[in-house]
């Protein structure tokens, strides 16, 4: 399962979605680090198919663990070669910019 936490901030919809087996983790990999906190991530949780409908929505995630991120590049949201990596956790930020 995904933990999924919405978020309004003035007209942007933020998202943070983890693999729920992160979450209260943190991973260091030298100047980098991810903090899966209970507070911004642990929230809902939800299958693949319903995350990728909530993506569809927001205006801006951090993602957080394989099935999540996996998620975001199988809609084209998000390019394989930008996402980071450390500890072998894979994280990936999304804007999306309205006009």
């Amino acid at each position: 399962m995904i933990s999924i936490k919405l978020y309004k901030q003035g007209n942007d919809l933020l998202l943070g979605a983890c693999d729920e087996e992160l979450i209260g983790k943190t991973f260091s990999e030298g100047k980098f680090e991810i903090k899966v906190t209970k507070e911004f991530y642990d929230g809902k949780r939800v299958g693949v198919n319903a995350l990728k409908k909530i993506l569809a929505d927001v205006t801006i995630a951090n993602l957080v663990g394989k099935k999540t991120v996996r998620c975001a590049i199988e809609l084209g949201l998000v390019d394989a070669e930008c996402v980071l990596k450390v500890k072998g956790v894979p994280h990936a930020q999304m804007v999306r910019m309205l006009t």
